[in-house]
């Protein structure tokens, strides 16, 4: 089942308040992406993050679920209504995260 367009609004909504937020369109769901490092993602109009330490913190009692079969487990975040506990939980991944590697350049064929 994709993710709805509805959903992805409501959460990038939510996230609003974050300057680093964007998004990319990946087979019918969303990678969520803050200072240019993948944080998470809408996978079935669910908003899962990845597992860093700030994360785990944060969120001690997550449930782990799959964004699709054969991924990494990911943390639910359940609490999608708190805009305040989002902003500070997507800068602290992100923090958590290594900065993205620099894309190699295409060499014409």
């Amino acid at each position: 089942m994709a993710s709805s367009k509805e959903y992805l609004d409501f959460i990038l909504d939510q996230l609003s308040e974050a300057e680093c937020i964007a998004f990319r369109a990946m087979m019918g769901e969303y990678v969520i992406y803050c200072n240019g490092k993948v944080v998470g993602g809408i996978y079935d109009d669910r908003f899962l993050v990845k597992q860093t330490k700030s994360a785990i913190e944060r969120m001690p009692d997550a449930e782990l679920e799959l964004p699709y079969e054969g991924a990494k487990e990911m943390l639910l975040v359940d609490n999608v209504e708190n805009r305040a506990f989002l902003r500070e939980l997507i800068e602290a991944i992100a923090d958590d995260l290594p900065a993205p590697k620099p894309k190699k350049a295409r060499q014409a064929k």
